[in-house]
Order: C-alpha cells, then structure tokens, then sequence
C-alpha cells in the first residue's frame, strides 16, 4: 500500500515521476500484476501509467474496481445489464490503450491499421451502449408500471439506504422473514427488493432494500442504476442505516449523505438506524449519544435487538407524511375501513345511518382516493392537532 500527497495530479501520471519510479521498483521486487489506484483515471493517465510499469502489468482506477466487483456482484438480468452498460460508457474513451501494438500511422493518407481497428471497436461499443440503454428503458417502464400498481394499495414504502455492507439486507431479513443475500462483502446486494412488514399494532408498510453506497460513487454507476435510485424518490420515508461499529462510520454517513443530496430527496423524511451496536465497545454509550442526537434508532440487525423501538420510530415518522382526513364510508366499503386500520392511524370511528364515519390520518395518496367520501381534508400541519 502506497500513500502520496498531491498539491494536484500530474496530468500525465497522476502521480509525480518519483513516484512511479518506486512503484516500478516495488513491481519487479513483488512480481506484482496489477496496480489499482483509488481514484478516477483519465484514458491518458492509464495509457502513461502502463507503459511506465510494463506491459504485463495492469492498471486499475478505483471506478474499475467497483465496476469488476459489480459484475461479480449482478444476479439478475438487470443488474447485469446495469452493470454492461457502466462498463462499456466507462471502456468507450479508453479503448485507444489497447491497441497500441498495431500501427498507429502511415504513409500518406491511408489510416494505419490500429486507428482504423479503433474505430471500428467504437463504432460497436456505442452500438452495444444503445441496445443496452433500449433495453434498461423498458427495465425502467417496467418497474414504473409495478409502482403505479403499488400506489394503488396504499401501503407506506419505506426505503433502506446507507454505506455498503451497513447491514440493510440483514435488516429486511430480520423485519420480513425475506431470504434476500445478506453477506459480509461489498455490494452484496444490487437490486431492491421490496417485502410487506407487519408491525405488532396491526399497520403494515413497504420496506425497500436498495443498492449500497461507496465514498466518490462513479457517476457512470449512479446514471446505470437510475431505475434501482427511482424507488428511493417514490418513499415515504428513508431510513439510513449506519454501520457505527465501523472505524470510519462518520465518513461513510457523509458519502451517502452526498449520494442523497445528488438524487433530491432531501423532502422526504429520514430516520437514521445505527446498525451493529452489538459489535461497539460500550453500547450503552453509544445509546446515551443516539438520544442526544435525536432521530436516531440503535438496532443489532443480526440479533434483533432494537428492533421494535425500530418499528415505533418508523411508525412515528410515517404520521408526519399523513394527512387528516373525516369520510364516510358505505356500510359495503368494508374493505375500504379495513385497509384505513392497516396503513393509517385512526383517530375516531362512529356509526351513522348512512355509513362508517371514520377520522384518520392517512397516506396523502389514499387520502386522494377517499376524495368522492371525504367530509373535511386538512393540510399536514393542521392535521397533527388532531
């Protein structure tokens, strides 16, 4: 492992000549085969990089990195098509690196062959990217069409985020009975998965596992997993879990925090989880500083401790994103009434000639469907006197 301090990169290198003649030096003495860089590359750099260390050795950004570990990771047909579709956009403007043993010129006005072999390799990528961005298209027209049918059940969702390996496959498992992969790896998990909880007082809401977050994201990453970020926006509530066993958790919470800001959700509200306090040195300490932050829930995911306070939390926060609504219900509505007790909070139900008088909060788009047996519909803030 090599650290260096850089006033700026070397536009060709990264690093400074020094510094590649010691890397070189440990290469030979090592017999190493791959240098991997923890930060982005430009073409050029790599291009530089190589021919400086030899041909035999093979440089690797860190964007590279998560992309072979996503590859790896990509169980289904669309995470693997996510994945393609990153690496190739991210394979485009650096192809000219591997074909540096062909002639690059030649006499007169004739193109040497390896120009003319790289831009027929370009020409077929871009081919590639736009069958692969067809495809994620109706991936994504698919998964919209599956959420417009689940906001017509008006079961709260609620999304999990947070650093990879935080622990929110192993949550879901816990909350759902779910056997979704729950590993100690990186990105174990690239696809949200989305299962019905049910709480001890009866209410019910969605819980989304969703694709892990890393410190300086690529954005061909983030751009390729658009359709997995969009069932983020669609929540109702975020709850960010946080490994804080981890040495560098403060971090992390900034790196996915930075994620978030990126994809505007900052109006929906949040609850932070701090997962793995069976794993810290003084859990009661830890505790004692999640009170005084407030908004903070300590969970062990792995053994279930916390997990109802959890569930309360969780209960609590959804109420904030309710509305107050008075309808009445016909007698034949029972499924109707039904369905308020599951995903609402009811306040008062009273029995009329005419119907099932109920006053509530609900979700603000079950409310919309209560709209034709609405009495009074109140704004949130007016809502939480009631």
């Amino acid at each position: 492992m090599v650290y260096y301090r850089l006033a700026s990169p070397n536009p060709r290198t990264y690093i400074g000549s020094g510094k590649v003649a010691e890397i070189k030096s440990a290469i030979n003495a090592l017999d190493v085969e791959t240098v991997i860089f923890d930060d982005e590359l430009s073409p050029g750099q790599l291009r530089n990089l190589e021919k400086a260390f030899g041909g035999d050795v093979r440089v690797c950004d860190r964007t590279a990195l998560i992309l072979d570990i996503f590859n790896q990771r990509a169980a289904t047909h669309e995470a693997a098509l996510q994945v393609a579709l990153a690496q190739m956009e991210y394979q485009l403007p650096r192809l000219t690196r591997m074909w540096t043993h062909l002639e690059r010129q030649s006499g007169g006005q004739v193109k040497g062959m390896g120009e003319k072999q790289i831009e027929v390799d370009k020409r077929i990528l871009r081919t590639q990217i736009g069958v692969l961005k067809k495809e994620l298209e109706s991936v994504r027209k698919h998964r919209k069409q599956y959420r417009s049918r689940r906001v017509a059940i008006p079961v709260p969702v609620v999304s999990l985020v947070g650093y990879t390996n935080a622990g929110k496959s192993t949550l879901l498992n816990q909350l759902t009975g779910a056997n979704v992969l729950a590993e100690n790896r990186l990105f174990a998990t690239l696809d949200p998965t989305t299962r019905r909880v049910q709480m001890q007082n009866g209410k019910e809401f969605l819980l989304t596992d969703t694709v892990g977050f890393i410190q300086k994201l690529p954005t061909t990453l983030v751009a390729a997993f658009r359709a997995t970020l969009e069932e983020i926006a669609e929540s109702s509530l975020l709850v960010h879990v946080v490994d804080i066993s981890h040495p560098l958790a403060e971090q992390q919470i900034e790196a996915v925090e930075k994620v978030m800001s990126e994809l505007d959700v900052s109006s929906i509200p949040k609850l932070v989880v701090w997962n793995k306090v069976d794993r810290v040195d003084d859990p009661q300490k830890v505790k004692l500083e999640a009170e005084e932050t407030g908004d903070t829930i300590c969970i062990s995911a792995l053994t279930g401790e916390g997990l109802d306070d959890f569930c309360n939390a969780v209960h609590e926060k959804l109420k904030d994103s309710m509305v107050w609504v008075e309808a009445l219900l016909p007698f034949d509505k029972g499924d109707l009434l039904s369905t308020i007790h599951k995903v609402g909070m009811v306040k008062e139900t009273e029995y009329t000639e005419n119907g099932t008088l109920i006053r509530a909060h609900v979700p603000l788009r079950f409310a919309q469907l209560l709209k034709p047996m609405r009495h009074l519909v109140k704004d949130t803030s007016i809502s939480q006197r009631g």
